[in-house]
């Protein structure tokens, strides 16, 4: 069988653990005593975060260190913000709100513009500092630049838009319309995975129809939100309107501080989905209005009429995106038993190709995991999977020559539905491979699950596209396609993956609200 002969080509990779490490060893070494350089060092803020239009400290001089994924060097320090120093940020964001919300949609539209240029003419920089603290490889990492600026640019195209409705009313003599108001200042809580798309996507929507906000910054990765909040002060959006603030060890004082202020009226988080929860449950207190993007399980599916060819390619850029850290990534791929053989084979193949490294590295395909916690997960489900009878063809190790925080990319086949993968979000460089016969069986697995973000599927069958599009349980679903993110989409899930929509028209009604008026007397003759 083909696959059988790509079980035997693999095994022998699979013991060749230097092929994802020998090319970096020397650069990975040399690079801990290196800094990238920016073309404009000012961007690159320490100890100070951005509120009301100035960079201040902590009142407590406290900071904390950021470092390198990759090389485990210390990148910088940043301010340990504690309840008191938000509450300040928060209080001049309700100042700034009054002022702001009374903008036109053409005023608004413009700051957004100008922002966007500054993303665009700094991303190189913008660039060099993600691959610095989240790891990713440069080409990666500029693609996530573009992917942030576009947010800018599609929301200032939004804001002079904003539309109300007239409505007939049942009641003679009455006009029914309604108003779209900006909700108020809105605390924004953002991950470590994309730190500037996952900023621009929720500031984008907020600014556009007159919002405040005070951002959260993820502790591992602060420097490019604080870079963005650089150049929103260079387009000139006025003092108090965007606030980023930094903390790690006093991040849930701070998320408490943000959930249950009363100044604040939205809380959009991305996270896990844990943490959602109890966020969600601090809202409570003050009845805010809230939008989760939280944790996914995403299936991959490849039905016997699919061109294999081009799932494996969507599989390739689902999966192994960021080094499989994205919360939409394929998490378990169910291939039908037809063509479980030749995808098998040839996705193997294609993961061969990868060069795992210093993401500052020409070449590089995959850089570091996170952290060592990222790592010890990868670890735990790869050998669980092994246990329980699974099988690696690929991969399936650390890379210590590299650092502590690589890992091989691995492909392993013979999965089941008993395997920690099947249930728990990898968030890692880990491909399982589920055999299936049915559609109707791997809908029902694919939908065994708490969580419901994103879904995949392949097939060539139109009433089949339809069918199982319709019956997966899942926010966002990519046929005969591995990404699925874009602006003008609307992106969020279902059951415990959250609620709300990022993005798209959809994305700008998260921080509205909608007020209705009604005039009375209006059904009278003309006067004579």
């Amino acid at each position: 069988m083909l696959f059988q002969k790509a079980l035997t080509s693999t095994a022998r990779i699979a013991t060749r653990s230097h092929q994802f490490r020998s090319p970096l060893t020397s650069f990975s070494r040399l690079s801990s005593t290196m800094a990238p350089k920016l073309r404009d060092p000012s961007l690159f803020k320490q100890n100070v975060c951005y509120v009301n239009g100035e960079w201040i400290p902590a009142k407590s001089g406290k900071t904390f260190e950021v470092h390198d994924p990759a090389t485990e060097q210390l990148i910088g320090t940043c301010p340990e913000f504690t309840a008191e120093d938000i509450r300040l940020a928060i209080s001049h964001a309700e100042t700034a709100f009054e002022s702001f919300r009374h903008k036109t949609g053409r005023e608004r539209s413009k700051l957004l513009r100008k922002w966007y240029d500054l993303v665009v003419e700094n991303a190189d920089d913008l660039a060099t500092l993600i691959t610095w603290e989240n790891g990713k490889p440069t080409a990666d990492a500029k693609g996530e630049v573009t992917y942030a600026a576009n947010f800018f640019e599609w929301f200032s195209e939004e804001a002079p838009r904003i539309y109300g409705d007239t409505i007939p009313s049942s009641i003679p003599g009455n006009r029914v319309i309604t108003i779209k108001e900006p909700v108020g200042v809105c605390g924004l809580i953002t991950p470590w995975n994309f730190p500037a798309a996952m900023i621009t996507r929720k500031i984008g929507p907020a600014l556009a129809v007159g919002c405040s906000v005070v951002v959260k910054a993820p502790g591992e990765t602060p420097f490019t939100p604080l870079a963005l909040a650089e150049l929103a002060h260079r387009a000139g959006v006025p003092p108090g309107v965007v606030n980023v603030v930094t903390a790690s060890e006093n991040t849930p004082e701070v998320g408490k501080e943000l959930t249950t202020n009363p100044t604040v009226r939205k809380i959009s988080f991305t996270g896990s989905t844990p943490v959602g929860k109890l966020l969600m449950k601090q809202c409570s207190t003050t009845l805010k209005k809230l939008s989760l993007e939280l944790g996914g399980n995403a299936p991959f599916i490849v039905f016997d009429d699919a061109d294999v060819d081009l799932a494996v390619a969507g599989a390739i850029a689902s999966k192994f995106r960021s080094s499989g850290q994205t919360c939409v990534c394929a998490n378990r791929i169910f291939v039908q038993r037809g063509v479980y053989d030749e995808f098998a084979s040839k996705f193997a193949a294609k993961v061969k190709e990868f060069k795992v490294g210093n993401g500052f590295e020409n070449g590089t395909t995959h850089g570091p995991l996170i952290h060592h916690k990222a790592i010890s997960k990868v670890e735990e489900h790869v050998r669980d999977a092994e246990k329980k009878g699974a099988k690696v063809l690929l991969g399936g190790n650390k890379l210590p020559d590299l650092g502590p925080n690589f890992y091989e990319p691995t492909v392993i086949s013979g999965m089941k539905v008993d395997m920690a993968m099947a249930s728990e979000e990898t968030f890692g460089p880990v491909a399982g491979l589920f055999p299936f016969d049915t559609e109707e069986e791997v809908v029902r697995i694919a939908n065994n699950t708490t969580v419901g973000l994103a879904g995949y599927f392949f097939s060539r069958d139109l009433e089949r596209v339809h069918r199982v599009a319709e019956h997966l349980e899942v926010g966002m679903v990519g046929v005969n396609t591995g990404l699925i993110s874009d602006p003008a989409s609307p992106f969020g899930g279902v059951k415990e993956s959250g609620f709300g929509r990022e993005g798209s028209l959809y994305g700008i009604g998260e921080y509205q609200v909608t007020k209705m008026v009604t005039y009375g007397g209006m059904g009278k003759k003309l006067q004579s």
